[in-house]
């Protein structure tokens, strides 16, 4: 449990803005231990095994897209499935506009601490306190009328286990990720606190 993993990217928008520290502070302050970090500049390939989806997918997000079309009234002018492709076509888009930032973060539940912390994937429904519920102001509505597919959220992290060690194999090669004691795990981890006894 202390060695969970979990992958974050910042966006190209956290970027643009000059985000990336105080993302990366909050993270931090949480008591996860970085284990990897690079700038990269992603291929069109990568992201879309990054993303990793299939027909399945593409109908049920285009599907709900064809719903919001119906109830704001506009027309439908593709297939259900064509939506929901244009969701990732414009992600990628989008996460090849400027480099990224890659991480890797490890603690004890570090998948859902991100979560937690990353907020939901709108920001304009994200909670205060979160990262796209405090720095961004993107929402499906904005997205939808500028036709551009995802919405701007500024940070990606993993949302489960096998998807974790699935995305960090793709954006990480096992020499980049690094074990070693931080004295913070002192405080977190040791039962006794033997390790900080004078």
């Amino acid at each position: 449990m202390k060695k969970e993993r979990t992958l974050v990217i910042i966006k190209p928008d956290t970027l643009q803005r000059s985000l990336i520290g105080e993302i990366f502070s909050r993270i931090e302050r949480t008591g996860l231990k970085l284990v990897a970090i690079k700038m990269v500049r992603p291929t069109q390939k990568q992201l879309y095994e990054h993303y990793n989806k299939d027909d399945a997918w593409y109908e049920k997000k285009g599907q709900t897209r064809v719903e919001m079309l119906k109830k704001a009234g506009k027309s439908i002018n593709r297939k259900a499935i064509e939506y929901g492709k244009n969701i990732i076509q414009g992600s990628i888009k989008f996460m090849t506009a400027s480099p990224l930032v890659a991480m890797v973060w490890e603690g004890n539940q570090a998948i859902g601490i991100v979560k937690k912390l990353v907020g939901s994937t709108e920001p304009l429904t994200s909670d205060v306190g979160t990262i796209r519920g405090d720095y961004q102001l993107d929402s499906y509505d904005l997205a939808e009328a500028d036709d551009r597919g995802p919405v701007r959220n500024l940070i990606h992290c993993s949302d489960e286990k096998s998807e974790a060690k699935r995305e960090i194999k793709l954006w990480f090669d096992k020499n980049e990720l690094y074990d070693y004691r931080h004295i913070a795990e002192e405080i977190l981890y040791d039962v006794n606190l033997d390790g900080i006894r004078e």
